[in-house]
Parts: structure tokens; sequence; C-alpha cells
């Protein structure tokens, strides 16, 4: 019950947004609909209850008018019942897509807000493959609870029409055994009551393991999918270190696990089904045992007779929802598990920006970026950089190095306000503006002018000027085509597409430049020609970059080297003043 409690709270949490957003009265207007259908359809079903009774009547006492007239009634009945589920069916649709087109712009929203679905990572994902999530898991949720909230309405809307009909057919047809009859009152609805319990203790039984295996399914097939697109997207180089054998393998294991979970879904939905299966057939005879003595000892008419087997079938029907439905809720209970963990892992990481005594990143300074008491932990609390005192002045062009691992890049995360682990306070000029070109740069898939002017909105900026920033950085041939589609990172060499991130930065002429080894894939005389490009179309753009290169100095009027110092690294200026103080 405690699990159950939880479960419907989540998706309370998950639902209530969508009944609260600006669509809310198109929400509810659709969910009442569906509903009042669904009450509609279950007052059908109440007059083909009736109907059975006259009906079969007419047959056992070859009532010719009679019998013709209630095939027209029949055929009326028939033609609004398929209307209204048409139109259920129609309605709960239109209600599905908008529900889940709310959804999706809402966890776009959020995952992609500033840097916390990076952050996310960094704090282990534990909301893992959130495009899974996202895609299909929103999908699932709707429709499932839709399905499954409008189900458990008919079906307690049933119970308590036919109860009512079944209570007064145990009158009008006693219990009759072994010739003799039996006052029980409502013995139909009884019977029909601990039937229905028993076979939802047995169901819960025999399928409570499918929850935490469709969970770990899905988690499953999203893993090896994951791992698909991964080899994919790294094609070249699996193919020139030639290790398909290995992908083979390793996307094998994924696969075995898929499988291995798969098996054991296979084997308790087969004694799941075995058991639903017999418990539906079962019912479908039941009531006629009940009711058959009473017929033969001519106590009830046919009529009757198929009016108890309808409205039993009723009753039980409702009474078995769980039953029926058990396989769905199932991997119901396991979509909400998946989806309130990621809005977990939204929240924690949202968190971290109002927590104070993470890194604080504020606006300040007039001369350039400021830190104050900057220390730069790994994830874990692991120490990796301390800063007392840091100016990367407007006026210089600051070169840092340093060994691997000694948290350059980290440093430059921090500065964007995406790296919030340790303490201190990062101070940047008000309404100054940054860019961070890194080793490898981002290029959506489409056109190239879209691509290079990312994150830019489409036409921001002139096609004139974007084919000059191509034609600059060194790629004329490219300028040529500015509208041609394509998935730049995979079509073109690493050298050229750090040229197209200095054709980004030409464009979007930030305040900061930040450049993460930008440069590094290109060749000495090129990399110079970079930094001599940048510093004449952006005169008033502050460079800092991250490199190795001996003849980068050249190219920066401030160099910063980090060293080790204790369980952390530092920052030292070899050349003028220093670059800090550090009180460790």
């Amino acid at each position: 019950m405690k699990k159950i409690g939880i479960t419907l709270a989540a998706v309370g949490r998950i639902a209530a947004p969508y009944f609260r957003s600006d669509d809310k009265l198109m929400a509810w207007g659709l969910l009442s609909a569906v509903i009042a259908i669904e009450l509609a359809v279950v007052g059908l079903l109440v007059l083909f209850n009736r109907w059975n009774n006259t009906f079969y009547n007419a047959l056992q006492e070859r009532n010719l008018d009679v019998f013709t007239y209630q095939i027209g009634y029949f055929c009326v009945l028939a033609a609004i019942y398929i209307a209204l589920k048409v139109y259920q069916l129609y309605l709960n649709q239109w209600l599905q897509i908008r529900w889940r087109r709310f959804m999706i712009e809402r966890y776009l929203g959020e995952w992609l807000h500033q840097a916390r679905h990076y952050q996310m990572q960094l704090l282990g994902d534990a909301a893992d493959n959130p495009d899974q999530r996202i895609a299909e898991d929103t999908q699932l949720f709707v429709e499932r609870t839709l399905a499954l909230g409008v189900g458990l309405l008919g079906s307690v809307v049933s119970l308590a029409s036919f109860v009512v009909i079944l209570w007064g057919l145990s009158e009008a047809a006693p219990l009759h055994l072994f010739g003799q009859d039996y006052d029980i009152p409502g013995y139909l609805v009884w019977g029909a009551l601990v039937y229905a319990i028993l076979g939802t203790l047995l169901t819960h039984l025999i399928g409570r393991p499918l929850v935490d295996l469709n969970f770990k399914q899905q988690r499953f097939e999203a893993d090896f999918r994951f791992n698909l697109v991964r080899a994919r997207e790294n094609a070249e180089q699996i193919a020139l270190l030639h290790g398909e054998p290995a992908e083979r393998e390793r996307l094998g294991e994924r696969f075995r696990h898929v499988v291995s979970n798969w098996l054991q879904i296979m084997s308790r939905t087969k004694k799941l089904t075995a058991f639903t299966a017999s418990y539906s057939q079962a019912a479908i005879i039941f009531p006629y045992i009940l009711v058959a003595p009473a017929y033969f000892a001519q106590k009830v008419q046919l009529g009757g007779m198929m009016q108890t087997a309808s409205a039993f079938g009723s009753v039980q029907e409702a009474l078995s929802f769980f039953v029926t439905a058990y396989r769905t809720l199932a991997e119901w209970q396991a979509v909400v598990a998946r989806l309130a963990g990621f809005e977990t892992a939204i929240d924690q990481a949202a968190g971290l920006s109002a927590r104070p005594d993470l890194i604080q990143l504020g606006s300040g300074g007039r001369d350039g970026i400021a830190l104050h008491g900057l220390t730069i932990d790994l994830p874990d609390h692991k120490p990796l950089l301390a800063v007392d005192r840091l100016q990367l002045r407007s006026a210089d062009s600051t070169l840092i190095t340093g060994p691997s691992g000694a948290g350059k890049s980290t440093l430059f995360r921090s500065i964007a306000g995406i790296w919030p682990f340790g303490a201190g306070k990062i101070e940047v000029p008000a309404g100054a503006t940054m860019m961070m070109l890194p080793q490898r740069p981002y290029f959506p898939v489409g056109a190239l002018d879209i691509a290079v002017s990312y994150p830019a909105a489409a036409g921001t900026f002139p096609p004139d000027q974007i084919a000059a920033a191509i034609s600059a950085v060194g790629l004329p041939a490219l300028a040529e085509r500015p509208t041609e589609h394509g998935h730049w990172n995979r079509m073109l060499s690493l050298g050229e597409q750090q040229r197209l991130g200095i054709a980004r930065a030409l464009l979007h002429r930030p305040d900061f430049l930040f450049l993460d080894e930008a440069t590094a894939s290109l060749d000495e005389p090129s990399e110079a020609a970079m930094y001599q490009l940048l510093q004449e179309r952006l005169p008033g753009t502050t460079l800092i970059s991250i490199g190795h290169r001996s003849t980068l100095t050249a190219m920066h009027s401030r160099k910063i080297v980090m060293e080790r110092d204790g369980d952390r690294f530092a920052l030292r200026d070899p050349v003028g003043e220093p670059a800090f103080t550090n009180s460790n």
C-alpha cells in the first residue's frame, strides 16, 4: 500500500502542472468529455443488459413481434455505442497529444535551462538516458494514465450500476441446490466479489515482479540504443582503430542484458497470462453454474438467466479491473518511477545554483573577470584547484598552461557558470558577453549558416556576413554553400571544425573569448593566422586561452602556469606580478 501511495503521489506531481497550465481549459474540457462519454457508455451497457432479458424471453416464447422490435432497438443502441466509442477515442487521443506536448516543452525547458542538463551528468546522472524519458516515457505516461484512469472510473460506475441489478436478480433467481431454495440476499453479488478478490490477490502475487522487471527493461533498452548511437557518431575513430570486434562485443554485452531481462519478463508474463486467461474463461461459465439450477427448476426464464450472466460478468469485470490491467499497471508504475526520478534529478541540479556553499557567479569588476577565494572541487568533493585572487584583465590576452588534469578546462567551466563544485566568488563585468570555444566545437545538424551562427537564431546574421566569416578563417569553398544541410561534426575534419568555431566567434563578437585548445588541430602557422585574425577583427575582445604549444606564448601578453600545490593545483604568474596569493 505504501508503494501504491508513493506512485499515486508521483502521478499527481507529474500530471498536475498540465491541468494548471495556460491550456487548462482545453485540458479539463477534453477530460470532462472523455469521462462523460465513459459514463454514457456504462449507461448503454445497462440498457444492453435489460435488452438481454427481453430478447431471450422473446426467443423462448417464440414471440416474433417482440423479437423484431428488439432487433431494431439493439441496432439503435449499437449505433449510439459505436459513435460514443469513436469520439471517446478521438477526444482521448487529442487530449494525449496536447498533454504530451506540454510535458515535453516543460521537460525540455527545465532540462535545457542554462547548464542543468550538464550538471545532472556531473551529479551522476541518476536519471539515465534523459532522451528516452522525454521522448518515450512521456508518451507512455499520458497514454497509460488516461487508459487506466478512465478504465478505473468506468469500472467503479459499472460496479455501482450492475450491483443493484445483480442484487435484484439474486432475489428473482434464488440459489437452488439439490432441489431446495436458499434465501441468501445478493448471493450473486457476493459470489462475484469473492471470485474477484481471489483473482486479484493471486494476480498480484504472480505479477508483482513485473514492476521492477519493466523498469530495468526500459533502462537496458535505452542503454543499448544510446551505445548504438555512440558507435554511429564515432564511426571514423572505430574504423581507424579497427575496433569493430570490440564494439560488437560491447554492444552484444549490453544487448545480452536486454535479452536476459526480457526472458525473465517472458517467464513471469507467461505465468500471469496463464492465470488471467484461466480466470477470464472461468468467469464466463461461473454465473451460469450459479443460476442454472434455478433455470432448470423453472424458477427463472431464459431471459433472466442471460441477463444475470451479463450483469454478473459486468460486476465481475469491474471488480477484476486490477486483474485484467495488471501488466499495464506494472508498465505504468515503472514509467511513473522513471519520470519521478527524472524530475528529482532536475530539481537536484536546479538546487545547485541556490546553494551558498558552492561557487557563486555574480556581476562586478570593471577591468575584467575577478576571482576571489575560489576553490574548485570535483563532484566527489576531491580538491582540484585553488585561486585566492585572480584578475583576468580586459587589456590583457592571457595564456593558461599546465599539466593535464590540473583543472584548466574546469576553471573555464567555472567562469562560464556551469561548474558549481567548490567555493568562492567569480565576478564578471555587468552586461559582458562570453563565448567558450572548446577543442571539439559543436555544430547542430542542419544548414551550414545556422550551424555557424549557433546559438543565435536563424536570420540573426545576414548571409554575406556569415560567408565572409567562413572565408576569413580559410574555408572559401564552404562559404559558397551556406544553405547546404549536413552533419558538420562528421563531414568536416577537426581542423575545419575549429576554423568554423573561430568564424562563430567572429560573428558573435563576445567581450571575452575563451579558447580551450580551440586551435590544437591546426598547424602552427595556421594557428598563428587564426590568432592574428581574432586580434584584428575583434579588437574589443579579451582572449583567454588554454594551450600547450610554446608558440602560443608570443600570441598573448600574459602567461599563467598551473602548478601542484599540496593536494590541489594553484596558479602562478612567472612574469610580472603574481597572479594570486595562495593562503594554503
